[in-house]
């Protein structure tokens, strides 16, 4: 089963490129963020032309998150149990499901803008509730994985240059130490392994030439538990998509498995 997760910022923008990639890529179960749409804009006819099921959860312009299937869509649970408001409403930044005897779950983690601001302590708190949705299935028999875009580079190697980051949101103790509360329910980071480029980022900012100069980040994380980890045989960052005109600004992030 090959399962991959793209930051596809704004699926209206880029549903040609993200069909012309499922049929190229062979991917069975696509975690997406970042829709940018609600449900009813949701291009659900298009995606079932070519295969797939879709598990949306979106409410308008921003976030939104999706389970793409084509071995199934079962169990599915829209939005965070457990999870705090923002500004009086929870925001569309999970959606959960089992496909093919795998259960998924995709991520829109806050960005947390500035240390210090009010969505820096949401992002902080959306964290939490997360490793407390997911301590279940992370602890159990049945392979399972947190795929998306997590708004953290866990170490600094994560990012093109360190010294940049000083104060800023990605980087902190206090998001890195989160990430390490969720790995402490029985996950593990399948992604870096032994890949093609020393430093597999899957985000470039458009601005400055940052893809071209590969000052990246690596945000779009999967974490997987220990049934979803033995079954592992393949990860990479597909790079190639996020070259040309009208890319996302983040790459997918495949992890092939042997169930």
């Amino acid at each position: 089963m090959r399962i991959a997760t793209w930051n596809i910022n704004s699926i209206s923008v880029r549903l040609p490129r993200l069909l012309a990639w499922l049929g190229s890529s062979g991917t069975d179960v696509l975690c997406l963020q970042e829709l940018k749409c609600g449900a009813e804009a949701f291009p659900a006819a298009a995606l079932r032309e070519s295969g797939y099921e879709a598990a949306v959860y979106g409410t308008g312009r921003w976030n939104g998150v999706a389970v793409l299937s084509r071995v199934g869509l079962e169990e599915v649970v829209t939005g965070l149990p457990g999870g705090p408001d923002f500004e009086g409403s929870q925001e569309p930044r999970a959606v959960t499901a089992t496909c093919g005897g795998v259960r998924v779950c995709s991520v829109y983690v806050p960005n947390g803008r500035e240390v210090g601001h009010p969505h820096f302590t949401y992002k902080l708190q959306w964290l939490r509730a997360l490793r407390e949705a997911v301590a279940g299935d992370a602890a159990g028999t049945r392979p399972f994985a947190v795929l998306g875009d997590f708004n953290v580079a866990p170490e600094d190697s994560d990012v093109w240059d360190i010294s940049l980051f000083d104060g800023a949101t990605h980087v902190t103790d206090e998001e890195r130490a989160e990430l390490a509360e969720l790995r402490g329910t029985g996950l593990s980071d399948i992604v870096p392994r032994p890949l093609k480029y020393d430093r597999p980022f899957t985000y470039w900012d458009y601005r400055q030439l940052g893809f071209p100069k590969n000052r990246g980040m690596r945000i779009d994380l999967v974490y997987g538990n220990s049934s979803f980890g033995k079954a592992v045989q393949d990860a990479y960052v597909d790079r190639e998509e996020r070259k040309g005109k009208g890319a996302s600004d983040h790459a997918p992030v495949v992890v092939d498995l042997d169930l």
